[in-house]
């Protein structure tokens, strides 16, 4: 195997935490490890799971179309829908396979009025 990502992401006003451990090999094949307080990550996991290895070159150039955001959209429904989990595990597979470098991302959300 060859680069190892790892990602901790903190969902919002859920207070959901998910960590993720991605693992890259030579041929952009990417091994995820998902664990998480939230049931419907933990389902969007395992369907992930059965998808393993995922292949990141596949998932970029697909986009909304790969394995990753089309098992997002199947498990993470209603309020989660928007859930900021899905990119960071897209993210994770990213870096693991030697196409994005790592660097944090933020959401900072406030309300006026």
């Amino acid at each position: 195997m060859g680069k190892i990502a790892t990602a901790v992401i903190q969902a919002g006003i859920c207070q959901m935490v998910t960590r993720v451990r991605a693992e890259g090999d030579d041929e952009f094949g990417v091994q995820l490890a998902i664990e998480s307080d939230c049931e419907k990550v933990r389902a969007f996991a395992a369907a992930l799971a059965e998808k393993a290895p995922i292949n990141a070159l596949d998932e970029i150039t697909r986009g909304h179309e790969g394995e990753i955001l089309t098992a997002a959209r199947a498990c993470l429904k209603g309020c989660c829908a928007a859930c900021v989990t899905a990119p960071g595990v897209f993210k994770a597979m990213q870096v693991a396979s030697g196409m994005a470098l790592p660097a944090d991302a933020q959401v900072k959300l406030q309300m006026e009025g």
